[in-house]
């Protein structure tokens, strides 16, 4: 890793854990506007206050992310882009670049590539020419990686495989989803040679998020990244507040538990 994106990555991870919290809001493409995301300020005021390392957001809300402000936090800003009405929504195009991202003060960038979709081709030759304009400008790189395509699951295998691929094309950090234990997900971390954080992915109640999170944990992830499961919980700032000290300090998800349901209650 050159000497760019070691100072830059520091800027989206805990220093002292090594591990990092990701808030990713760039749902507004895909989805709309969604539950949790009218209102960006407030989201981003919210999650900076529960702990989060980065946020991941399109060009157009960088203004949104408050780092001329009192608080500060990692800006990932993403490169790639399809919505929920394109008859193939599987296919990530780039909607941005790594020079432009410089310019608008990121930290790191990030691209979406589904394996086993029809364009997978079309999107690793995306993911191939951004890790090399990030070597070049030294930018962390985060690849969004997901098993996805017509007839395609999620198993151990096949996050094993797309966490693979991108690291073997120039990712330096991982995201994928997480396979449901920890001893299927230590498999996925140990195949990676760069760290791998876990996509919080569909709705899930306090449980089942917790309890993925420690999973990944005790399997060796390098944090997380959770978008409506934090942005859209009850007290999105309280719920980051446990997933960050499970991620950076340990705590069980049962003392998590406790925690929300106080707050909650």
């Amino acid at each position: 890793m050159n000497v760019g994106k070691k100072i830059r990555i520091k800027r989206i991870i805990n220093r002292e854990s090594g591990k990092t919290v990701i808030v990713p809001m760039d749902h507004g493409v895909s989805m709309g506007p969604i539950y949790g995301l009218t209102d960006i300020d407030q989201t981003v005021n919210m999650i900076i206050r529960g702990g989060a390392n980065a946020a991941v957001v399109h060009k157009g809300i960088v203004t949104a992310t408050n780092r001329t402000g009192d608080t500060d936090i990692g800006l990932i800003i993403h490169l790639s882009a399809s919505t929920s009405l394109n008859p193939d929504p599987n296919h990530k195009i780039s909607v941005c670049d790594v020079t432009e991202a410089l310019a608008l003060g990121a930290d790191a960038v990030s691209v979406h590539v589904n394996i086993g979709a029809s364009q997978e081709s079309a999107m690793l030759q995306m993911l191939g020419k951004t890790a090399r304009d990030c070597n070049r400008w030294g930018m962390p790189l985060l690849a969004m990686m997901y098993p996805r395509g017509d007839n395609v699951k999620v198993t151990p295998e096949t996050v094993k495989l797309a966490a693979r691929v991108g690291a073997e094309l120039g990712a330096d950090l991982i995201k994928c989803p997480y396979t449901g234990d920890p001893d299927s997900f230590s498999a996925v971390v140990a195949g990676c040679p760069v760290p791998v954080v876990i996509a919080g992915g569909e709705k899930l109640n306090d449980k089942e998020s917790l309890r993925m999170i420690e999973g990944a944990m005790k399997a060796g992830a390098g944090g997380l990244s959770i978008g409506r499961n934090a942005f859209q919980h009850p007290n999105p700032e309280q719920f980051l507040r446990v997933a960050s000290e499970m991620v950076h300090h340990g705590m069980s998800a049962e003392e998590g538990l406790e925690i929300l349901a106080r707050t909650i209650s």
